[in-house]
């Protein structure tokens, strides 16, 4: 008995400490929300009762179908993103700050003012801020003879 509670406790152990911790959240201003062309929607101009009486037109409506796009604006970097949820996209509060980590092929964005809920988007384009690269881009020469 003592050795089984022993082989748990030492496996529980190992466990927590191979266990990753969640990366932190990265802070950037929301610093405005573009309508953006992201596909067409078609309807067709049939119906069941059309097709069977054969009275309905071939015709197709065509709509330009908009996304929201968002520029978040961290101290290093500039992003566009785009919320993954197309059909029911919340409206982000533009000049506020957010708190956010970059986790595989998605951004977690989490909004205080929006009930401090994780909500997940896509990451369009990323831009090095240009007065951050400046500093950075601005070679360092060491003389080794000093």
């Amino acid at each position: 008995m003592r050795s089984k509670t022993l082989v748990c406790l030492v496996l529980a152990l190992a466990a927590t400490a191979y266990a990753k911790d969640p990366k932190p959240y990265q802070t950037g201003k929301l610093l405005q929300m573009d309508s953006v062309r992201c596909g067409t929607a078609e309807k067709d101009g049939q119906s069941l009762a059309g097709e069977m009486l054969g009275t309905n037109s071939t015709s197709k409506k065509t709509e330009e179908v908009l996304c929201q796009e968002y520029v978040l604006q961290t101290a290093q970097t500039t992003y566009r993103i785009r919320p993954r949820d197309e059909k029911h996209p919340v409206l982000l509060p533009v000049g506020n700050t957010a708190q956010f980590r970059l986790e595989k092929d998605k951004m977690l964005l989490h909004v205080e003012e929006l009930g401090g809920k994780d909500r997940e988007y896509v990451v369009v384009s990323m831009t090095p801020r240009s007065d951050s690269s400046a500093a950075d881009a601005t070679p360092a020469h060491l003389d080794h003879l000093q």
